[in-house]
């Protein structure tokens, strides 16, 4: 792959319809903990320790103390430039008739905040909730997510658990249901919601330039997005701090953070017609 910066601003200038797969790279320099690699843990536990069917059947009062934490520090992050130019590139070149998509593996809403409108969140959100009773899926936005959980969720290895009655955990709101919540988002051992995973079909069909932005790619399905892109010939590119297993199989490559990389990789080129 190229670092070719003048190279890959050429095809961005030509292409029309641009799809960014995004993963936690390009939330880290917003200072989200990843829970990722080394030090990865909350508590005793990793992630994947938690954020599994399994560890919430057997005690949804932790795993939701892990979620009520993420939440919370999500609560308190920004957007970073990379976030920014993003979100600016899409609403510039919608302006042109191009189309930019955002395929993200992040549940922190970050795109969102920062603007994104066209976005498939494929591991669903930490700001949505479903009931496991009747199948409700709703945006929540409390800060606490309910009054048992107010000041809990500690990440530090000595706190104790909080056990929390279940029917004191977030309840579902919809008419005499009062179901257990869960946080809608993707675990391990789920399957990717297939409504989402076709619309990301679709877009990764008509794309002409794919940009890889802050991911490892090897979380799977995610990990065959951009190497099938490139497959049929059209130009990836990837913005990462490191190369990653994909690396070889894609026109450009960017080392760095993405904050740094992305703004200038996707600001107004000058052959663009601005109406």
């Amino acid at each position: 792959p190229r670092i070719d910066m003048a190279d890959f601003r050429e095809v961005f200038a030509k292409a029309k319809h641009i799809a960014i797969i995004t993963g936690a790279g390009v939330s880290a320099e917003s200072g989200v903990p990843t829970f990722r690699g080394a030090g990865g843990f909350w508590r005793k536990w990793q992630a994947q320790e938690l954020a599994t069917p399994e560890a919430f059947a057997r005690n949804p009062s932790r795993v939701w103390e892990f979620y009520h934490y993420r939440r919370e520090v999500m609560l308190s992050k920004h957007p970073n430039p990379a976030h920014i130019a993003i979100a600016e590139c899409e609403r510039r070149l919608s302006k042109q008739g191009r189309s930019v998509v955002v395929i993200t593996q992040n549940i922190d809403e970050l795109h969102r905040k920062a603007g994104t409108k066209h976005l498939l969140e494929i591991h669903g959100s930490l700001f949505k909730t479903r009931c496991t009773n009747c199948g409700n899926v709703a945006a929540n936005y409390k800060s606490p997510i309910c009054p048992a959980l107010a000041g809990k969720g500690a990440p530090d290895p000595e706190t104790e658990d909080a056990t929390i009655p279940v029917e004191d955990l977030p309840q579902c709101e919809e008419d005499g249901c009062n179901g257990l919540l869960r946080p809608h988002v993707v675990w391990f051992g789920e399957t990717l919601d297939p409504d989402i995973l076709t619309e990301v079909e679709k877009e990764l069909e008509i794309c002409d330039l794919c940009l890889v932005v802050g991911t490892s790619s090897v979380v799977y399905p995610a990990a065959m997005f951009a190497p099938q892109v490139s497959a049929r010939g059209v130009p990836v590119a990837e913005f990462n701090m490191e190369a990653t297993p994909a690396t070889n199989r894609f026109r450009f490559h960017f080392p760095g953070p993405c904050g740094t990389t992305l703004p200038p990789a996707l600001a107004r080129h000058q052959t663009e017609i601005i109406s």
